[in-house]
């Protein structure tokens, strides 16, 4: 074959094949050959050209008048690349100047972003940066499959330089299909992934120098970030990572597992623990990463167990068993109905109607 679709998918440019050799050659030593012997290849890298007095009949060109005219457009399209990268650096340095000016009036060590695009951009510019380590901190539970793969892009150029990885999740990661398919390539990829009933807030900190967190005061949160470069402050959010971390309960995925245990008795605890605290659903949702139904569904399945007929009653029953004076604590309360093991126990079965 003379050419390959993939190469010219790819932009690469045309090969050579044995055949084109072979012309090519007795194209030399003729002087001509004719036009229906001749591969494909020799004329679009101009190897071979028509005559003048026989359309029928190609003649050699030299490599390095043919090699002049196939790099003459690719020297133009380069020349007009450096030209527009020179314009862009140009007027990029004119208001350098303005920014770093404007910059001196707040604070040099907080930027704000704006722009899933803007953030997007400086996130790769920082994991490029990276070379030690990068902690994550991911709250509310299943994330979207498009954004798993823009962050699976990120950590595998980071993890090929060798950096130390560490991901936080909640709980309820742990029962949603696509999150659980990209937790394992990433740990099979060599990065430590764990969970916690509750994440602190979305982090992520490079390097221990840079950190980026969620614009709270801006409204939309997904749409709004602060990079924080203060040491201090850097190195006090990477010390609540790691309190978190700590506590944390390691995602692992035995060879006869499709998912790792589910956890489901602590998060049952937690959802009791919060509703006692006078917490509603939505507010117990919203702080565990799961939907409302769930949060009910938790309730309701306690309360047939603690045999309550209320909320108050549930509350009631719950203080005077004592189950949340560990929350660790050997009080099962997740549903074994159906000959499934207790997640406290190592097991890893949990409610039919589980929202991720």
């Amino acid at each position: 074959m003379c050419t390959r679709p993939e190469n010219r998918e790819a932009g690469n440019h045309t090969e050579i094949c044995e055949e084109g050799r072979r012309v090519y050659r007795v194209a030399l030593l003729n002087g001509s050959v004719d036009k229906a012997e001749a591969p494909a290849c020799l004329s679009e890298l101009g190897l071979l050209t028509s005559s003048a007095g026989d359309p029928g009949t190609l003649v050699p060109v030299p490599p390095s008048v043919a090699t002049s005219a196939q790099a003459y457009p690719v020297e133009q399209a380069i020349l007009a690349q450096q030209q527009r990268l020179a314009a862009l650096r140009a007027s990029m340095s004119e208001v350098e100047s303005i920014y770093q000016e404007a910059r001196q009036h707040g604070d040099p060590a907080v930027e704000r972003l704006v722009g899933p695009a803007v953030i997007a951009a400086a996130l790769d510019e920082a994991t490029q940066a990276t070379t030690e380590e990068l902690l994550t901190a991911q709250p509310g539970g299943s994330r979207p499959e498009g954004i798993l793969a823009e962050s699976l892009r990120r950590v595998v150029q980071a993890q090929e330089r060798g950096v130390v990885q560490r991901t936080l999740y909640q709980h309820t990661v742990r029962a949603h299909g696509p999150t659980l398919d990209y937790i394992r390539t990433v740990t099979e990829a060599g990065v430590a992934v764990r969970t916690l009933d509750e994440v602190f807030d979305r982090l992520i900190v490079f390097d221990r120098s840079v950190a980026f967190i969620p614009d709270k005061g801006a409204g939309d949160r997904s749409n709004h970030a602060l990079v924080i470069r203060d040491v201090a402050i850097v190195h006090f959010l990477a010390s609540v990572f790691e309190h978190a971390w700590e506590r944390a309960e390691p995602v692992a995925f035995k060879p006869a597992q499709q998912r790792p245990r589910l956890l489901t008795d602590k998060t049952r605890l937690r959802v009791l623990q919060l509703m006692v605290d006078g917490y509603t659903d939505a507010a117990i949702a919203s702080r565990l990463g799961m939907s409302t139904r769930t949060v009910a569904t938790h309730l309701k399945k306690a309360s047939d167990m603690l045999g309550s007929n209320s909320r108050a009653q549930l509350a009631y029953f719950t203080a005077r068993t004592g189950l949340l004076g560990d929350s660790s604590s050997d009080g099962c309360l997740c549903d074994t109905q159906g000959g499934g093991a207790c997640g406290g126990a190592g097991g890893g079965h949990a409610p039919a109607d589980l929202d991720a």
